[in-house]
């Protein structure tokens, strides 16, 4: 490394001045206030406080990191503490500019060691300590990508929130100013009619090959089962079965299905619902609803979508936890239903608004991945500040 040297996180941060007066229990932190609280907790700011006698604001910026969570968080504004676990790092400002000290500690892996026990664990490491001029090089580089990647997912939550209320209007107020009608779903155009999934679907269920037959599991045919149904939008999943497998203990839903959870755990929190693009196959946990002639696929998507939180009210919950989607229920369940023409209009102007979040998603994660190999590369001296050429 030339003229960088090594720093014990121990001796990298100075002895707190924070104490028991500048925390606040969890159930003391309120939605809105006049100071935010931060603690070790994935959201940046879990609520607030009215008390200006727990403020910190002295020697900032300083470091927050979570003893249970192995969080870090850059903290450059007066903030109140939370509590339980939650570590404060006052930068030695001698030694490190504040935020490569962040980047420093974030480029450390930290494995899980069981509740309560990463703080020690952390002060056991070391950093590097080049120059502190190059120091300040490095943490502007890194910071300009952070920056980008915040762009990105600012754009996404405001796209998501666009799609939302967008398919919100289309399905209740329709395309051409026509008026409502009151329906057991809610107001929907006059001229639409509301039908259960049963009269213009029908439904096809799933299941597991065998896992102890490994040649089942090297064949070509996507396999979904619930832990891949993060995307509206299915064209290929980790998981490939072969024909035999499928043959034998599952079955295969034709491109244009709707597969919907309808068994597990997650259905404690929502009903998660995608469209197929291909054919594909699917484990027990899933329904696959096959849409018929008068039903497009991807409305049918939409329309779910948006009456996901009535589909939500129908999973049962047994004694021991597990949650439900029975199949009579999606069977019975009710969605409005135009002419095909307006199914592709409303599909197609719901789709653009899901392609630009995709797109942006496709950026974060290749920003994600550009910061991820420069905190790497820059925290390691494998390349220097001076051989960078970066346009972000």
């Amino acid at each position: 490394m030339n003229d960088w040297t090594e720093c014990d996180v121990s001796r990298s941060f100075l002895k707190t001045k924070v104490g028991r007066q500048h925390q606040i229990p969890s159930k003391e932190i309120a939605p809105i206030g006049a100071f935010p609280v931060v603690d070790q907790g994935q959201d940046f700011i879990s609520g607030y406080c009215d008390d200006p006698e727990k403020v910190i604001d002295f020697d900032l910026p300083l470091i927050i990191f979570g003893d249970h969570t192995r969080c870090f968080k850059f903290v450059d504004f007066p903030f109140v503490l939370g509590a339980d676990g939650t570590k404060v790092l006052f930068p030695n400002k001698k030694l490190y500019d504040p935020k490569f000290y962040y980047f420093a500690l974030k480029s450390l892996d930290i494995p899980s060691r069981g509740y309560n026990r990463h703080f020690k664990f952390l002060k056991e490491r070391s950093l590097p300590l080049p120059p502190l001029l190059e120091q300040r090089k490095i943490a502007h580089i890194l910071s300009t990508v952070q920056r980008a990647i915040e762009a990105q997912e600012r754009i996404i939550a405001t796209t998501t929130e666009l799609k939302k209320a967008l398919m919100q209007k289309l399905f209740t107020e329709g395309l051409r100013n026509e008026p409502q009608k009151q329906t057991e779903i809610g107001p929907v155009p006059e001229s639409w009619e509301v039908v259960p999934l049963s009269s213009v679907c029908r439904f096809q269920s799933g299941g597991t090959p065998s896992k102890q037959n490994p040649e089942f599991w090297q064949g070509s045919i996507p396999w979904v089962s619930p832990k891949d149904m993060k995307h509206p939008r299915l064209n290929d999943v980790p998981d490939h079965i072969s024909q035999e497998a499928l043959e034998s203990g599952s079955k295969l839903a034709p491109a244009g299905s709707v597969f919907v959870v309808v068994r597990g755990m997650i259905l404690a929190k929502t009903v998660p619902v995608a469209l197929a693009e291909i054919p594909m196959a699917i484990n027990q946990d899933m329904k696959a609803i096959v849409p018929g002639p008068k039903l497009r696929s991807d409305f049918l998507l939409y329309a779910l979508e948006t009456l996901r939180e009535n589909l939500f009210k129908k999973v049962g919950r047994s004694g021991h936890g597990t949650c439900t989607l029975m199949g009579d229920e999606v069977a019975a369940f009710k969605i409005p239903l135009p002419d095909l023409q307006t199914q592709e209009e409303i599909a197609s102007a719901i789709q653009k608004l899901e392609r630009k979040k995709e797109l942006h998603e496709q950026k974060q994660t290749q920003l994600q991945d550009l910061f991820r190999t420069l905190l790497h590369e820059l925290m390691t001296a494998k390349t220097r500040i001076y051989e960078l050429e970066l346009t972000v």
